[in-house]
């Protein structure tokens, strides 16, 4: 994909809402910053629009779209909606949790935006400027990762641009994600089951002490973004548990594993899940041929944070 002209950048403020909200209007498409990282964003019920977000970022089409939303009454006018997910959103949204729920048949979205499946991604995000892009369009809008497909997520302007410079409409610089990890992604299941696809900022202890029921496990067909085997990759070898840099890697430290830049060098998982993408891009333009990353607790957020590293690494 090409364009004449390169992206043009917006200022967080009411003329650059104004001006996405315009181009979103008209079918376009523009990266919008959220808590957790960017997000590329397209109205949608829009086909043509929906289609330049898989064009863009090369995504397989397979791959279903996150679909943000103003309330939880725009919700329920897009999915099936039962007291789990009441439950969900009362304690979680505005924020960083995505539901997967039947879709209802008179959502109206383009068929793209599911990617085939009768389920749909639901997320209320909590960030100011896409809240306030979502009441300007009055639409619903997908909104997957402001990158290209199977790269490093983007939680700054400039991350956007590495990939995307020139093959998106605008974005919104907001300055850097405060999260940095992507929604947590569950998905409730008609039987009374739940699952996390995908995990993220809201651990799963929390939502199992909400529902008071254990999760059952996510089966292996692709239902929410995330799940691909290979994913977030910084375009080198990724080795994980590493104690110190060997010839030729650059080294991501965590608390008292030293490196070339660390995640958290106290060993704050928080600060950690926020630094991890800044920390990946950095590696990935460093002149080291290989990156290694010190071991991170699989434990509260650790456990997102090693979901991504993984993935970074197949």
């Amino acid at each position: 994909m090409s364009r004449k002209r390169a992206t043009e950048r917006l200022d967080a403020d009411d003329a650059g809402i104004a001006r996405a909200a315009e181009i979103l209007a008209c079918g376009g498409i523009t990266a919008i910053p959220t808590e957790t990282v960017y997000g590329l964003a397209a109205r949608a019920e829009d086909a043509d629009a929906v289609a330049a977000i898989f064009a863009a970022k090369g995504r397989p089409s397979f791959n279903p779209l996150i679909v943000h939303i103003p309330d939880m009454a725009a919700a329920r006018s897009l999915a099936e909606w039962d007291e789990r997910a009441r439950m969900l959103a009362d304690a979680f949204w505005p924020g960083p949790l995505t539901m997967v729920l039947p879709l209802r048949s008179v959502a109206g979205l383009a068929p793209a935006v599911t990617g085939g499946l009768d389920t749909l991604a639901l997320r209320c995000p909590a960030h100011p400027v896409m809240r306030a892009v979502l009441d300007r369009v009055g639409v619903p809008l997908a909104a997957p990762s402001a990158n290209l497909s199977e790269t490093v997520s983007p939680t700054q302007a400039d991350h956007v641009l590495s990939t995307l410079d020139g093959r998106i409409d605008a974005i919104i610089d907001g300055g850097t994600s405060k999260q940095g990890l992507e929604s947590t992604i569950i998905a409730l299941e008609p039987d009374g089951c739940w699952a996390i696809l995908r995990s993220g900022p809201i651990g799963v202890r929390e939502i199992e002490a909400l529902l008071g029921t254990a999760p059952g496990v996510a089966g292996s067909a692709i239902r929410a973004p995330g799940q691909l085997t290979r994913h977030y990759a910084p375009g080198k070898p990724v080795r994980l548990e590493a104690r110190s840099a060997r010839d030729g890697e650059f080294m991501l430290g965590f608390g008292p594993v030293n490196g070339h830049w660390s995640l958290s060098p106290t060993g704050d998982l928080a600060e950690a899940a926020a630094r991890l993408y800044a920390g990946l891009h950095r590696a990935a333009q460093a002149p080291e041929a290989k990156i290694a990353v010190a071991p991170v607790p699989q434990e509260g957020l650790g456990e997102a944070i090693n979901d991504r590293l993984r993935r970074a690494a197949a």
